[in-house]
């Protein structure tokens, strides 16, 4: 689990970095979705790799905080495992083919996205606000306050300029809705690694039991008699 929480959305940036690479040109990315690879030859099974792999990750991050801070964490840990089951979905129903077209397993995939969009970013900030007053934790919390806020920012942005917003024609929305979406899955993705450095606590060494002197005590050492006390006799 202590690999999979970076192994998870480490993969999910490689494997969509490679599609737009490979299949470049197949999708638009201004105005095309990143799930619109799903339905081309040779990209689909990557696509439902990284989708799976980020759900992974997010259900690692959750694993750990849950041996850390089970209590402040458990909010944060709902919205983990609720974007980790989302994430499912969107990778099992994939968005419909044709624009403009409606099916139970495009609107499926549709709520599935929503659920993960505001998911994650609901996860890191209320993980940092619960957990910025502990000793260790301060860096991590900020970075994570952070990358939510900007999720948050692109996620507005990304809203107003899509083609169902009443606002898109306005702003010019369509022209690059499909790079806001690339940047909002990019900056979510980060927040799922940013979540998983607290997380790894659960997995990092105990530190040694202090002696009086400050030295490491160790099971069975230092059996000196007291004073007074007979040492036992040798053998051999």
């Amino acid at each position: 689990m202590k690999r999979l929480a970076v192994a998870g959305p480490t993969l999910t940036l490689v494997v969509m970095a490679f599609l737009h690479v490979a299949f470049a040109g197949a999708v638009s990315p201004t105005h095309g979705l990143i799930s619109d690879y799903a339905w081309l030859a040779g990209a689909g099974p990557l696509f439902t790799l990284g989708v799976l792999s980020l759900a992974a990750g997010s259900i690692a991050v959750a694993y750990g905080l849950a041996q850390v801070e089970r209590s402040r964490s458990a909010a944060a840990r709902a919205l983990l495992m609720a974007a980790s089951a989302a994430l499912v979905l969107t990778a099992l129903f994939p968005t419909d083919r044709t624009p403009g077209m409606s099916s139970l397993g495009g609107d499926i995939h549709r709520w599935s996205v929503a659920v993960v969009f505001t998911g994650l970013p609901g996860a890191g900030w209320i993980l940092a606000r619960r957990t910025r007053d502990l000793a260790g934790w301060r860096r991590a919390t900020r970075r994570i306050q952070l990358i939510s806020t900007v999720s948050v920012l692109t996620l507005i942005a990304y809203l107003l300029s899509h083609p169902s917003s009443p606002v898109a024609q306005l702003v010019g929305g369509p022209g690059f809705y499909g790079l806001l979406e690339r940047l909002l899955v990019l900056v979510e993705t980060v927040l799922v690694l940013a979540m998983a450095v607290p997380a790894r606590l659960a997995w990092s060494p105990r530190p040694p039991i202090a002696g009086v002197a400050g030295t490491t005590r160790v099971a069975g050492a230092d059996r000196r008699p007291p004073p007074g006390a007979s040492a036992p006799p040798e053998h051999g």
